[in-house]
């Protein structure tokens, strides 16, 4: 009875609002769900951007153990061996700093401030006008004074300027043979020089910071010089061996058998401290025998006679 009390406007109103929710609602619904696939979507690429980046921190953590664990193929022999060497001696920091000084201190020598005005005034008084150069001229003919003495004058000047340009600083194996006084640890035969040298056994260095005397184990090994025992130990590629240090010269006796004084022991020159053997990175019984001036090595040939 409803439905015959519209008229035919009515009808077709309220058939237009009807559509009109229906395309509303499923435009809505569309909607929504383009909104959750796209939310969807960007936790699923935040997954695959965290894993992806978890792959590449592991993948950079092996290969960092990879290279520590064949350090040997990127770095060579000679280079670890060197490393280590150095990082077995103790750095005297304030022997260093006491050099630094006396060098800084003799390039100083004899310098003043007032060098510079002393130049500058020269300079002035080097600078004549041409009518005070004749006005010496006349003076001098007047005089009688002649130029020998000027000549002399000069020429003493430039033989001292010369003796000083000569003069050269001592080299390190002059300053330790000046300075101190050695001896040979062992008497034996020489079997390894100091230097470069060329070899293809692996526990063979290729650069030699000492000398290797060849002799019997158990042979007794004498200090070279007097000094303070500051290594007394039985590990690393020396195996047993003993520095001992006398201002900035230090001597190193390696791959002993025994040792007979300790970290501190004073030692004089001549004392019985060890015992000739084969210990560390060695090939056969022998003395590897060092010297250094702060860090720098010395070929022992060039202070002693073996």
């Amino acid at each position: 009875m409803l439905e015959r009390t519209l008229t035919e406007e009515e009808r077709i109103r309220r058939a237009e609002e009807i559509y009109q929710r229906r395309r509303g609602g499923y435009a809505y619904g569309r909607d929504s769900r383009i909104t959750r696939v796209n939310v969807k979507e960007e936790k699923n690429f935040s997954l695959f951007k965290k894993m992806f980046l978890q792959i590449a921190i592991c993948l950079v953590i092996y290969f960092i153990f990879y290279l520590i664990q064949n350090s040997n193929y990127i770095f060579s022999e000679d280079v670890l061996t060197k490393t280590k060497q150095i990082l077995s001696y103790d750095i005297d920091i304030a022997n260093i700093y006491q050099q630094t000084i006396q060098f800084i201190s003799s390039q100083m020598e004899g310098f003043t401030p007032d060098d510079q005005n002393v130049d500058k005034n020269q300079e002035n008084q080097n600078t004549i006008t041409p009518d005070e150069e004749k006005q010496q001229e006349s003076q001098t003919q007047e005089n009688g004074v002649g130029g020998a003495e000027l000549e002399n004058a000069i020429m003493e000047d430039t033989v001292v300027a010369s003796a000083d340009e000569l003069k050269q600083p001592q080299t390190d194996d002059e300053y330790i043979k000046s300075n101190f006084s050695f001896i040979k640890p062992i008497n034996g035969v020489i079997s390894s020089e100091f230097g470069q040298r060329d070899s293809e056994n692996p526990i063979v260095s290729k650069n030699h910071s000492g000398i290797d005397i060849a002799a019997n184990t158990g042979t007794v090994i004498k200090a070279s010089m007097e000094g303070t025992v500051t290594v007394s130990s039985t590990v690393g590629d020396y195996g047993y061996h003993i520095k001992i240090v006398n201002n900035d010269v230090t001597t190193l006796y390696g791959h002993c058998s025994k040792l007979y004084v300790k970290q501190g022991d004073v030692v004089t020159q001549g004392q019985e401290i060890a015992e000739v053997g084969s210990t560390g990175k060695s090939t056969g019984p022998h003395l590897h025998f060092e010297i250094m001036r702060g860090s720098t090595y010395i070929n022992p040939r060039n202070i002693l006679e073996f």
